[in-house]
């Protein structure tokens, strides 16, 4: 079983939601709970959802944009005082134990060094699988204005893709075919904005891939009651694709 908790659906700017983070639960065999990035407005929303310090076994940052990494220092922060003391694996592009560990000596000088708990880091490459905590990971470059990887987890015969941030490429949407869930941001309604999904290329996308479930996130925040308001339109568009605009602690299990 795999539950899916959707701690944050907002982009950079949003005022009213929280940055888009997901939180993945793996209840088959050992328990792994895993966060899917986690911006400057995601950790209190993570804190409400698991206050057990120790329960988080690692973090996938999809790019360097800081409404997708920058509330890790805080996150690592609030677990040394919580007193931690089991390991946390980061995962993400190549250079992210540099960026994490430059983020967290800029937000918290000399924390690094006294967190209590071991930081382990691992590069996730494009046409590399990289399994950790019984789950396959893998990774497609998306487009988007910095290095962005889109992320499929495998687990037994279950998949989750996450595209961070991006439009569709040749190659992500490759990785998504043939899972059940998709998470994609979908910046603007249909008007293409550089470096970002619409709502309706993600439904073609979803479609395309076969996909049976389609989560639409990181919507622009002028966008998002217009995109509430023509749901019909869209549902219509997905056909039998459920389609889904989540709220913040929203949750699915696959």
């Amino acid at each position: 079983m795999i539950e899916v908790v959707f701690l944050g659906v907002g982009e950079a700017f949003d005022e009213k939601l929280p940055n888009t983070s997901i939180l993945i639960r793996y209840r088959t065999g050992a328990p792994v709970t895993l966060l899917l990035d986690c911006g400057f407005t995601a950790p209190p929303e993570f804190w409400r959802e698991e206050p057990d310090a120790d329960i988080l076994d690692g973090i996938w940052i999809s790019h360097f944009h800081g409404d997708h990494c920058l509330g890790i220092p805080a996150l690592l922060v609030r677990f040394w005082e919580e007193g931690r003391k089991k390991a946390l694996t980061l995962l993400g592009q190549k250079g992210i134990a540099t960026f994490m560990r430059t983020s967290l000596d800029l937000a918290y000088p000399g924390m690094y060094e006294r967190l209590g708990f071991p930081l382990h880091f691992r590069e996730v490459e494009p046409g590399k699988e990289v399994t950790i905590f019984g789950l396959i990971f893998q990774a497609a470059v998306t487009s988007h204005s910095q290095r962005d990887f889109a992320l499929r987890i495998d687990a037994q015969e279950k998949s989750i893709y996450y595209s961070g941030d991006g439009k569709a490429t040749p190659e992500s949407i490759s990785l998504a075919k043939g899972s059940q869930l998709i998470i994609h941001e979908a910046f603007s309604l249909e008007v293409e904005i550089p470096g970002h999904a619409t709502v309706t290329g993600s439904i073609k996308m979803a479609k395309q891939c076969g996909t049976s479930t389609l989560a639409l996130v990181h919507i622009q925040r002028k966008m998002r009651s217009q995109v509430i308001d023509e749901m019909q339109r869209f549902t219509k568009m997905a056909g039998s694709l459920n389609l889904m605009v989540p709220e913040p602690g929203f949750s699915i299990t696959l």
